[in-house]
């Protein structure tokens, strides 16, 4: 699906200052890094992820375990995507048993991709926590899920997807609003982008189509 870049609301500046707030925050919350585990969901969750952990080494000298969930065969929605998805692989090299996971992911959407990384993560053990860690929240949920960590709160309408680009895996670090091809859409579904500011609190303090 063609999407049409609308806006940008974090250049890659915006993006190294998310995660390194969200790594002080996630410290900070945990009283250190004990029994700290840090999970990515792929795709662009496993780099925002390894950042993370980058992060979070720098100021506490500590490196939490890194972990990559893929979590196509948990998805609510896999008979509908065909008789042949393609299964990326799972790494989780550590006893989650206990541990504190931090999931990370690129956009909290629907929330069923949470759901989905959850029900995995349960499979291999009973960890003491789970927080989830998202770059982006554009709202819609569908289901009871609520990020603990948010790099920016970014509100779209139901006929805009967010499109995340990291270096990594797309040459370039930037979060878009994009438009998805559709027949002409009422003013009063359109919401407005204005180029990011820097009121990114938690939850951003209000300050892939993603699901």
């Amino acid at each position: 699906m063609a999407l049409r870049p609308k806006a940008l609301v974090m250049d890659s500046r915006r993006i190294e200052r998310a995660i390194t707030r969200i790594a002080h925050e996630l410290a900070e919350r945990n009283k250190g890094t004990e029994d700290l585990a840090v999970v990515g969901i792929r795709t662009r969750g496993v780099p925002l992820a390894q950042r993370l952990v980058e992060s979070v080494q720098k100021f506490e000298g500590v490196s939490p375990p890194l972990g990559i969930l893929d979590i196509t065969l948990y998805r609510d929605d896999l008979q509908s995507i065909g008789y042949h998805p393609v299964v990326g692989t799972t790494h989780i090299p550590f006893d989650i048993n206990g541990k504190r996971i931090i999931l990370v992911d690129d956009v909290l959407y629907t929330g069923r991709t949470v759901r989905a990384a959850i029900s995995e993560l349960i499979d291999f053990g009973r960890p003491q926590a789970i927080q989830l860690a998202v770059l982006v929240d554009r709202g819609h949920r569908e289901l009871p899920i609520r990020a603990d960590y948010v790099g920016r709160n970014v509100p779209t309408s139901q006929v805009e997807a967010i499109e995340v680009k990291l270096s990594d895996t797309d040459g370039e670090d930037a979060v878009y609003v994009c438009e998805l091809p559709s027949p002409r859409v009422p003013s009063s579904q359109v919401v407005d982008h204005p180029v990011a500011d820097d009121g990114e609190g938690p939850r951003a303090e209000e300050d892939d189509c993603d699901r």
